[in-house]
């Protein structure tokens, strides 16, 4: 069967962008940023980004164009004979699946928070109100069942359709959207009064504040953004590459994607920054920030039903697109290992993740009790600590020994296969640090992540 490849590079560049682009972007990049420094915090972190990040998506977008295969045959293609890369292609479906199970179950509460802002529900709440409201959320599982369920049947509805006429023509939709509220919500909130104080808190160079922070934690926590906001080292990214052609360079789509990614994140802070100081309220980190914090601020907003719709719509494209990414990976994967149509593909694996998600979901209510990871900790916290922990640091491992050491695919294959096409060509003199030090920074990324979960 003929490979289907996107009809345009924006697709491939639109569809790859929108993988990475998620709740990372909005829910922690402006919450450390502020914390470690403001515009000094950016810098080390675009730093990381071009230096550990851009490397490892080159290698997964040259692995599935070099084999024109997702990770279930890319490292049987590539692989010399006798070795067992292709070992590895469990781990990294594993990786997708798992990933799935609670990103589906977030991006539920985001479409009911954007169908609950746009009935008004929020308007007659207080703080405590707003905080009740989602708890009220947390113990209901048929809501998050039903809205979970929403989210993964448009997901396979839209991939049922194919790359070109489903994958590819949504997103290009979905992400010209999200840019468009995003500028929107951006121009409301730094012209809200006393914004200024937030813009200042969030760009303004601040080395005293990183040093107070302490240096080395926040080096780590500029390396750990960069690495995990790309959502490299589970095969998700190679798979559209395998889906486009050799007329333009890898290295130039893979920069056009973290320019956009990046894009997303810091101006997903010229929303939060400026909005939450105008309005007195503390800016925070993961769920809080967006089910808590974000609500109040709207709620003290003029015109706050429409805008913090809008918001809420946003977020619900931002979850989407990475939703269908994955999951097409996850649809592909189940064709080249098992040879089936890619309706039994959409079928099967569309089950599968609905009962997935349960855990997840029960997570928060009926298995309440279950705290495996500590206090207070919850099935979604072990699914994404061994995701976020362990399989994406140790897969992005992987990726850059296949492509760097001659038992592997080898630094030569890799080399020529970047080489090819218009645009800015791999660099070959950065082959020692890419074959020796950038897998010692990623295993420092792992073991910064235990050290850190350890000790908090």
């Amino acid at each position: 069967m003929e490979r289907e490849h996107f009809s345009s590079r924006l697709g491939f560049i639109l569809i790859t962008a929108g993988c990475s682009i998620g709740l990372g972007n909005i829910w922690r990049f402006p919450y450390i940023t502020g914390k470690y420094g403001g515009a000094s915090f950016v810098l080390l972190y675009l730093l990381f980004l071009v230096i550990l990040g851009l490397p490892i998506v080159v290698m997964e977008f040259a692995v599935g164009r070099a084999s024109q295969r997702s990770t279930a045959q890319s490292f049987n293609m590539l692989e010399p004979k006798g070795t067992k890369w292709h070992g590895f292609k469990y781990v990294a479906i594993a990786g997708n699946y798992l990933l799935m199970m609670f990103y589906t179950v977030i991006s539920g509460w985001l479409l009911y928070y954007f169908v609950e802002m746009a009935k008004g529900s929020f308007q007659t709440l207080d703080t405590n109100g707003v905080k009740d409201f989602f708890g009220g959320l947390m113990g209901s599982p048929d809501i998050m069942i039903l809205y979970t369920f929403v989210i993964i049947a448009l997901a396979f509805m839209i991939c049922a359709f194919g790359v070109q006429k489903g994958v590819e023509r949504v997103t290009k939709v979905m992400m010209t959207c999200l840019l468009l509220l995003l500028f929107a919500l951006a121009v409301r909130a730094v012209t809200l009064p006393g914004a200024a104080e937030g813009l200042r808190y969030y760009l303004y160079p601040d080395f005293g504040a990183m040093v107070k922070a302490g240096l080395s934690e926040s080096v780590y926590a500029a390396m750990g953004q960069a690495f995990f906001t790309l959502s490299i080292g589970i095969g998700a990214l190679s798979v559209f590459g395998s889906r486009i052609d050799k007329s333009h360079s890898l290295t130039s789509d893979a920069i056009y994607m973290c320019v956009l990614d990046t894009a997303v994140a810091l101006l997903a802070g010229l929303i939060i920054f400026p909005a939450c100081f105008s309005f007195g309220v503390q800016p925070d980190s993961g769920p809080n920030l967006l089910f808590i914090t974000m609500p109040n601020v709207f709620n003290a907003m003029g015109g706050g039903r429409l805008w913090g719709a809008l918001f809420f719509l946003f977020m619900v494209f931002a979850a989407l697109t990475t939703v269908i990414a994955v999951i097409e990976h996850i649809i592909t994967y189940t064709m080249d290992a098992l040879g089936w149509s890619r309706g039994k593909a959409v079928a099967v694996n569309f089950v599968a993740l609905l009962v997935l998600s349960l855990p997840c979901v029960f997570g928060f209510n009926l298995w309440s009790g279950f705290q495996p990871l500590g206090a207070q900790s919850t099935v979604l916290d072990l699914e994404d600590f061994i995701l976020s922990n362990n399989i994406m640091p140790l897969g992005s491992v992987v990726f850059l020994l296949f492509c760097t050491r001659r038992y592997g695919w080898g630094w030569d294959a890799f080399y020529q296969e970047t080489s090819l096409g218009k645009g800015l060509a791999y660099p070959r003199w950065a082959r020692k640090y890419i074959s020796y030090a950038l897998p010692l920074i990623v295993l420092a990324v792992f073991i910064s992540g235990y050290v850190s979960f350890l000790t908090k």
